[in-house]
């Protein structure tokens, strides 16, 4: 298994990225990143930009292993927008095989003004889902021809709901390339906070080779009188790592999982909470290289 880190200190533009924040990471004991380079618009980010991140890594022995995909709405029903989405997105994929990215990670976009990650009530349609579908296979050259997983991760306020239509979007794309990006927290509910192993069980089981990637972050459900669940570094909540590790493991130990929700001085609690679970459960932590 690989453990990888995101966020924290990690700079929103790749030309602020260097040898000494690649050292950072590897004094962490991380082997590779996911990076949000929001201040680099992909139409315009050139291949030496890229090159420079990707040599950087490369020379601390250290992995990109997922970029982002720019929350675009590829749901949207005006097809001017959805077209400048997708071509967003393809630009995306791009740019993450120039930096020798593992995969790209998007979700499908929300219709509410407010955010992509936000609740609309047409983002569970049957249009929606007929919208995402379109998009992901017009993206799905891009990725094959950058070499680059197009990893969509799914959350319960946007269009991929749940493991169950998450699987059936990536099966009507049917690329080898548009996969996901297993995050279980994001569809933990008010019935299976207090179960989450078991959750986990079915998630995986739903979605198996679907999936090439995981996001490693934790949930605590809020003593108030309305329900919040609340997003807290990894060892922090009610999240059943061990079933967790387990069943991502077992999909494949080359796999990475990347730390999320937890700043810069949380990662070494982090980083010491997911090697001890691994290394209870039997599980070789692979690098840094």
């Amino acid at each position: 298994m690989r453990f990888g880190m995101s966020g924290a200190f990690l700079p929103a533009n790749m030309d602020d990225f260097t040898v000494e924040t690649a050292r950072r990471v590897r004094a962490l004991g991380f082997s590779g990143i996911f990076t949000r380079f929001r201040a680099n618009d992909p139409f315009q980010t050139s291949k030496a930009q890229c090159g420079r991140v990707r040599d950087i890594l490369s020379g601390e022995g250290l992995r990109m292993y997922q970029t982002t995909g720019y929350w675009q709405c590829l749901i949207h029903p005006d097809e001017t927008h959805r077209r400048q989405a997708v071509r967003t997105l393809s630009e995306a994929l791009r740019v993450a095989g120039d930096l020798g990215s593992r995969g790209i990670d998007t979700g499908p976009g929300s219709l509410s003004p407010t955010g992509p990650w936000n609740p609309h009530p047409d983002n569970w349609s049957p249009k929606s889902r007929e919208q995402l579908v379109r998009s992901l296979r017009e993206c799905a050259k891009a990725a094959e021809d950058h070499n680059v997983f197009l990893s969509m991760e799914g959350h319960q306020l946007v269009t991929l709901e749940d493991a169950e239509v998450t699987k059936e979007v990536l099966d009507a794309v049917g690329s080898r390339f548009v996969r996901c990006d297993f995050d279980p927290v994001n569809w933990i509910t008010l019935k299976t906070v207090f179960q989450t192993g078991p959750a986990v069980d079915q998630m995986v089981d739903t979605l198996v080779h679907r999936i090439v990637s995981a996001h490693a972050k934790d949930i605590l459900i809020e003593d108030r009188l309305t329900l919040h669940l609340e997003t807290v570094p990894s060892g922090r909540g009610l999240l059943d790592y061990r079933t967790f590790l387990r069943r991502v493991e077992a999909l494949d130990p080359d796999y990475p999982v990347i730390v999320e929700a937890a700043g810069e001085k949380d990662l070494p609690q982090v980083r010491a909470f997911l090697r001890r679970t691994a290394g209870e459960l039997g599980i070789q932590v692979i690098g840094p290289e």
